[in-house]
């Protein structure tokens, strides 16, 4: 896939524009470069969240889920191209299926907290959720295929509920919010 980086700074892109990875040239602002941006910070906040420690089998996945998200970023930059597959969507929609049948029902919702490690994974689920809008307008321009969008969809969902697990592998539980809050100040 392409051309291996050896020069990093190369002053192409100065005037607003860079490449994309068949060799084109678009605006730096262009959608399919927001959404190659969007994917590349989940990736990058990933890689803060595996700076914690971590179950291993859940440290194995995100690892995982790194690979997929440079062959998204891939994909996205190589226009025409396919290099996220449907079994790649397949395999999230497993782990949202295995992690979350062990979890307690939510009875309210819950806000980004907990462990650091679970505020992390927030992080990355709300990433992943601007990816997907930032594919769903490129795709409004210019033909996406399905499984890169259904797959940020689907990692959204999953760091949520990998959040939770991540909670209560510390020995937390969830930050529910708190429905008819009225802004007292809390100890008065």
């Amino acid at each position: 896939m392409g051309n291996r980086l050896s020069k990093i700074t190369t002053r192409t892109g100065d005037g607003g524009k860079t490449g994309l990875g068949d060799g084109g040239r678009v605006d730096k602002d262009n959608l399919r470069i927001v959404a190659i941006g969007e994917v590349d910070e989940a990736n990058s906040h990933i890689g803060v969240l595996l700076c914690e420690a971590l179950p291993a089998d859940v440290r194995a996945l995100l690892i995982d889920i790194q690979h997929d998200l440079f062959d998204l970023g891939g994909e996205l930059s190589l226009p025409r191209e396919t290099l996220l597959k449907d079994a790649q969507v397949a395999k999230l929609d497993g782990w949202i299926a295995r992690y979350n049948a062990d979890l307690p029902r939510l009875a309210e919702f819950i806000l980004p907290g907990g462990t650091r490690a679970a505020a992390q994974a927030h992080i990355v689920r709300t990433v992943a959720r601007r990816a997907e809008r930032a594919m769903v307008a490129l795709g409004k321009e210019e033909t996406v295929n399905p499984a890169p969008r259904q797959y940020v969809n689907r990692l959204s969902d999953l760091m949520f509920i990998l959040a939770r697990v991540l909670n209560r592998a510390d020995g937390g539980t969830d930050v529910l919010w708190q429905r008819g809050r009225d802004g007292e100040t809390p100890g008065e």
